[in-house]
């Protein structure tokens, strides 16, 4: 589809008076201006009326005659309406020009992390997946998941009755201690609690979940949801050489597993 044709050089005056023209335009205007009576002359009875101009752009149709007999400078007719054309042709360009940039940015801000989990969501060599797209490939890593992976000091358990594994990433703060639990072949749906006991027997509840009915880390798992493990936050008032171990509880009081600290 082809654009408007671009005005000559005696109809850009209006844009320029306006100051919508991009620097190449209003570098070739001036070169022309420097030449032209009639342009200089159009420039001066235009000076100043940027604000009224804008305006009459902005109406629907072309303008109104209340701001039009309120212009104490008045070009031609004819004039005047090329320039109420040009000056809505030229912001209308500018606006899709402007929505265009902005939403390529966005565009690029959000696709940057679903690009980089997508790296690592298990496609084939060639990047083709069949044109479907796990929950893995759609979603970034968790706070939690995140968190987990930053911190050194872990420590790991399995119990050998349920088969829950847990790892307890643990890092100390001026509070006391900041801690990221995973857990991996977790059935639901259940209701559970990380507990740190203390060396002097305290015990104290860090963080308690909702375990769905799909479970999480749950081996040969047909979902891609199944299949991750759980990553949960949770903080003790306990510094780290306070703490005895973990425990893993449900609610009605069953132990699932017990992580030495």
């Amino acid at each position: 589809m082809q654009g408007s044709p671009a005005p000559n050089e005696h109809e850009t005056v209006g844009a320029y008076a306006l100051g919508i023209l991009d620097d190449a335009e209003a570098t070739a205007f001036e070169a022309h201006l420097a030449t032209c009576e009639w342009c200089a002359q159009q420039l001066d009875e235009l000076a100043g009326m940027e604000p009224m101009m804008a305006a009459l752009a902005d109406l629907p149709g072309t303008g109104t005659p209340a701001i039009a007999e309120s212009l104490t400078a008045k070009p031609g007719a004819r004039l005047s309406e090329k320039l109420v054309d040009e000056v809505a042709e030229r912001r209308a360009s500018k606006r899709r020009r402007n929505f265009y940039l902005v939403g390529t940015a966005a565009a690029l801000i959000i696709g940057g992390p679903f690009a980089a989990v997508a790296t690592t969501g298990g496609v084939g060599g060639d990047g083709d997946d069949g044109g479907r797209r796990t929950e893995a490939t759609q979603q970034a890593a968790s706070p939690a998941e995140s968190a987990f992976a930053a911190m050194p000091d872990r420590v790991t358990a399995t119990d050998p009755g349920t088969q829950v594994s847990a790892t307890v990433a643990l890092e100390k703060k001026a509070w006391g201690t900041e801690t990221v639990l995973e857990l991996k072949n977790l059935k639901g749906p259940q209701k559970c609690s990380l507990i740190a006991v203390g060396k002097n027997g305290e015990r104290e509840t860090l963080t308690s979940w909702t375990v769905p009915d799909w479970g999480y880390g749950i081996p040969g798992a047909t979902t891609e949801k199944a299949k991750k493990p759980l990553y949960v936050h949770g903080g003790a008032a306990f510094e780290p050489n306070q703490i005895s171990h973990f425990e893993v509880m449900t609610f009605d009081g069953k132990r699932l597993v017990e992580v030495d600290a």
